[in-house]
């Protein structure tokens, strides 16, 4: 797919926005704890970029292993995220307990200007790959009507769209820029899609 009518990061316009980027947050962890933050450290520059340029929120949705689905916060919750992101920002950072629905739809509705908000694993979700597992184990597909919703909601939480995880933009994940595109012709949220810059070595 052609990338030509998409902007670079520093190219948008985010002032007064509510910014909502996709990061790779599937960080290793062992006992609740994370042993390398290099993917963490990897999103500050775009994060603090909305920030500085005025935007009111950024909201930073990703996945975390593979729970299939099924909801794990004991094992794949994104909360120790939230701590380390705290700490890398040097800023608080309101973590959700979910991604999509009423409570978070109001939680990104109106926040406070400078917001970071971070998002339960998009992953204990069905609707996010389309496929997973049920409680028992066995492999289950997401209704189409349920995917639609869980879209929905995600569309949203935000005033535009930044993909910063391009290690899983390939995947078939439910924000995957196929689907963005798709959200862009029919719902005039998502008319800024846009994608950082990359870095120059």
């Amino acid at each position: 797919m052609s990338l030509s009518n998409k902007l670079t990061l520093d190219k948008l316009d985010v002032k007064g926005k509510r910014v909502v980027m996709r990061v790779d947050f599937n960080v290793p962890m062992k006992n609740n704890q994370i042993t390398n933050n290099q993917r963490i450290k990897a999103a500050i520059p775009s994060i603090k970029f909305c920030l500085d340029n005025g935007a009111k929120s950024v909201v930073l949705m990703s996945h975390l292993g593979r729970p299939d689905g099924v909801p794990m916060p004991d094992k794949y919750s994104l909360g120790p995220v939230a701590v380390e992101l705290k700490s890398l920002l040097g800023k608080d950072v309101l973590f959700l307990k979910d991604c999509v629905g009423q409570e978070v739809e109001k939680a990104c509705a109106d926040p406070a200007a400078g917001s970071v908000i971070l998002l339960e694993n998009l992953r204990f979700h069905v609707e996010e790959e389309g496929k997973g597992k049920d409680a028992s184990g066995n492999k289950v597909k997401a209704e189409s009507a349920k995917i639609e919703a869980f879209r929905a909601s995600l569309s949203k939480l935000g005033d535009v769209y930044v993909n910063d995880a391009f290690g899983t933009a390939h995947r078939a994940h439910s924000l995957r820029m196929k689907t963005v595109v798709s959200w862009n012709l029919r719902t005039p949220w998502w008319e800024s899609v846009c994608h950082r810059r990359p870095e120059v070595s």
